[in-house]
């Protein structure tokens, strides 16, 4: 039987947090968003949910490069923690991880604020921690009561507005993964263009008693957005096939050349003599990685 390589080692370990390091500086103004401070109060008050996601660093034995979670490593830090829960990758390969959006999603909110009732908190002490009222709380815990897993699982970490979640559960489940497929292929997750997925949705995929928004729209303005809608979804798909295709080779060249730059005496004679070479190579595999980031997430 052929033997399959763990992505991550089986144990979540306690690494201390000068030896962590972030590949990248925060953007401006990352520390003064609600997010971060929500982040922030969440830590302090029930610690780290979500574990980041490292690699043993092969420049600095005993260091670890940051893959996934620079907004945590960032709150622990002022929380002065020693440590930090971590996930050791067996790759590097940082295309796997969202390094460039550190935004809570909704549907990752929601979780986090779950997880935090499970363990025994109260809803108004959450609110306390986190500067909301109780009912955003609840309303936040209760997001996906009625929305199909397969749905959720598809908006996981897109940033989608919790409003949009609340027009889904007006559709039946199959309806609800139509409408996610269509907002990823789309790359739309706003609450109008929800909005506008129910109302091209027929009754026999609403649940009893949904009422869409406007309700004057006549058959046949129904049926040609129909057609447009499948239309769009359809060139998305194509769209995103080849660019998967594209995509695949830059993330095998990227690999090569992650693993050359590995070698000392090459990095330090590129270095030397092509420096100018080596920062537009570096360049262009981050943005390889960065245009690679969502597909390989899904």
């Amino acid at each position: 039987m052929t033997h399959i390589k763990h992505a991550f080692e089986q144990k979540i370990v306690e690494i201390p947090v000068e030896h962590i390091i972030p590949g990248a500086a925060l953007p401006k103004g990352a520390l003064a968003t609600p997010k971060f401070k929500t982040i922030l109060g969440s830590i302090a008050e029930l610690g780290v949910i979500e574990p980041l996601a490292v690699f043993r660093s092969t420049q600095r034995p005993g260091d670890y490069d940051l893959l996934d979670g620079r907004l945590r490593l960032e709150a622990l830090k002022q929380l002065s923690r020693p440590t930090a829960p971590c996930m050791v990758s067996s790759d590097d390969e940082s295309f796997t991880f969202n390094r460039h959006v550190n935004r809570l999603s909704a549907v990752q909110e929601h979780r986090m604020i779950r997880a935090t009732l499970t363990k025994g908190a109260s809803e108004k002490r959450i609110a306390e921690v986190l500067s909301m009222d109780v009912r955003s709380i609840r309303d936040r815990a209760r997001l996906l009561d009625g929305v199909a897993p397969e749905a959720a699982t598809l908006l996981k970490d897109r940033q989608a507005a919790p409003k949009v979640f609340r027009v889904l559960k007006k559709m039946k489940p199959f309806r609800q993964i139509e409408a996610a497929e269509m907002m990823v292929a789309a790359n739309k997750f706003s609450a109008p263009y929800a909005e506008m997925i129910l109302v091209t949705t027929r009754p026999e995929a609403l649940v009893d008693g949904a009422k869409k928004k406007k309700e004057e729209i006549l058959p046949e303005d129904l049926a040609r957005m129909e057609t447009e809608m499948e239309r769009l979804r359809q060139d998305c798909q194509a769209v995103e096939d080849e660019i998967g295709d594209t995509m695949l080779t830059l993330v095998v060249a990227k690999s090569f050349m992650t693993r050359l730059l590995r070698n000392d005496a090459v990095h330090a004679h590129l270095k030397r003599h092509h420096g100018d070479a080596l920062s537009s190579l570096i360049s262009t595999m981050e943005a390889i990685a960065a245009d690679n980031r969502v597909s390989e997430r899904e």
